[in-house]
C-alpha cells in the first residue's frame, strides 16, 4: 500500500510503497476513510518529538472502516466506522480503569512509536478503538480525537460552567474554528479571535463575537468579564490573554507554535486574578464519545479548507501553511 513514512530523525517524508498491516492479538485493521493534517506534523517532522521511532508512517487524526480484526477482538465487527485516540493505552493500569487513558504511563503514541494514518490502511490497537455513532459524517469524526475531543476534555478540566465567556485565539485555525463550536455546544458565549480581517467573517459565523488584532485584551474586557479562554497559539498570545481573563479564570493551554520560545510568566497575573493555566494536549474515549455525539447531533459541523489525496500531501503542508486558510486540512487515500 501508498503511505507517508519518516524514513529518520530530521530526514522529512516520503509517499513510498510499504506492506499492508496484519491484525495481531488486540489489533485491528481499517481502510482508512479520511486522515487529517496537524502542525504537530510539522514539529515531530522537526525533531521536536524524542519518542518517535524511524522508520514510521505519519499522521495522528484518522476515521476508517474495519476490514480485519485479531484474535480476541469482539468488540468490533468488519464493516464499523470507527476513530483511534492520538495514542493507545494499555487498557489495564489505574488510570486506564478509572477512564483517564490519557494518563496512562505505557501509552504508545501513533506516528511516534506505532504506525500513523496517512497510509490507505492502518493497524489499531484494540484499546484506542471508539465506534463512530450514526449521523457523524467522516469530516466530522476525524476532527475527534486531536481537535473537538481535545477541546471538550479541556473545557471539561477547566470545569466550564453555562452561560460563562470563552475567548478563543487562532479562531479560524482547524482547532480554533471548532474549539468556537465546542465551547457554544457546552453551553457558553463565545469570543474568537484573528489576526486576519479577511478571515473574521467566517470565524463570525460561529462565534458571537470577533476581535481582529494581536492586541485584543482591551476589547475583550469591554465585552464581557473573560472566565476561560482556549490558547491554540502559544507564547505570541499568552501574554494578552493574561491580561484578558477576569477573576477566577482559566486557560486552557493547547498551542505551542514554536516549541523553542521561551515565556516570561509575570506572576503577578496568576497570583493576584485566582488565574488557572492548564496545560492540554488529549482526549479519552470518555471525551470522544461526547465530542463524536455533537458531532451525530449537527451542533459541531466540520470546517474543511481542503481534501487531498495520499499522493499531493505536499500540497496539503503548503495548505496548512497558508495563512488565507480556514479550517482543517485532511488526506482521503
Amino acid at each position: 500500500m501508498k503511505a507517508v513514512v519518516v524514513t529518520g530523525h530530521k530526514q522529512g517524508y516520503k509517499v513510498q510503497d510499504v506492506s499492508d498491516p496484519k491484525p495481531e492479538k488486540g489489533e485491528l485493521v481499517v481502510k482508512v476513510d479520511r486522515a487529517a493534517l496537524c502542525y504537530r506534523d510539522t514539529l515531530q517532522l522537526k525533531g521536536f518529538y524524542p519518542r518517535m521511532k524511524y522508520p514510521v508512517i505519519l499522521g495522528h487524526e484518522v476515521v476508517g472502516t474495519v476490514e480485519q480484526v485479531g484474535e480476541d477482538v469482539t468488540q468490533f465487527k468488519e464493516g464499523d466506522k470507527v476513530i483511534s485516540l492520538l495514542y493507545a493505552p494499555d487498557g489495564e493500569c489505574e488510570y486506564c480503569r478509572a477512564g483517564e487513558e490519557a494518563y496512562c504511563h505505557h501509552r504508545l503514541g501513533y506516528s511516534e512509536e506505532l504506525d500513523g494514518f496517512f497510509a490507505e490502511k492502518a493497524k489499531l490497537k484494540v484499546t484506542s478503538v471508539i465506534k463512530v455513532p450514526s449521523g457523524a459524517s467522516d469530516e466530522g469524526a476525524v476532527l475527534v480525537p486531536c481537535v473537538t475531543g481535545m477541546v471538550y476534555r479541556g473545557l471539561t478540566r477547566a470545569k466550564l460552567k453555562k452561560g460563562e465567556t470563552i475567548l478563543v485565539t487562532g479562531a479560524s485555525g482547524g482547532v480554533g474554528i471548532h474549539a468556537i463550536q465546542v465551547a457554544k455546544a457546552m453551553g457558553a458565549k463565545v469570543i474568537g479571535v484573528t489576526t486576519s480581517q479577511e478571515k473574521a467573517d467566517a470565524v463570525g459565523k460561529f462565534a458571537d463575537h470577533v476581535i481582529v488584532g494581536k492586541e485584543f485584551s482591551s476589547e475583550a474586557k469591554k465585552i464581557s468579564d473573560i472566565n476561560v479562554i482556549v490558547d491554540t497559539v502559544g507564547t505570541p498570545t499568552l501574554e494578552e490573554d493574561l491580561k484578558s481573563l477576569w477573576m477566577g479564570g482559566r486557560i486552557v493551554q493547547i498551542g505551542n507554535v514554536d516549541p523553542s520560545a521561551p515565556f516570561n510568566l509575570k506572576l503577578g497575573y496568576v497570583i493576584l486574578k485566582d488565574i488557572e493555566i492548564i496545560g492540554h494536549a488529549s482526549a479519552t474515549k470518555k471525551d470522544a464519545e461526547g465530542a463524536l455525539k455533537l458531532t451525530a447531533e449537527g451542533k459541531i459541523n466540520p470546517v474543511i479548507a481542503g481534501t487531498l489525496p495520499l499522493e499531493e500531501v505536499d500540497k496539503g503542508y503548503e495548505l496548512l501553511k497558508d495563512k488565507s486558510k480556514v479550517g482543517k486540512v485532511l488526506l482521503k487515500p
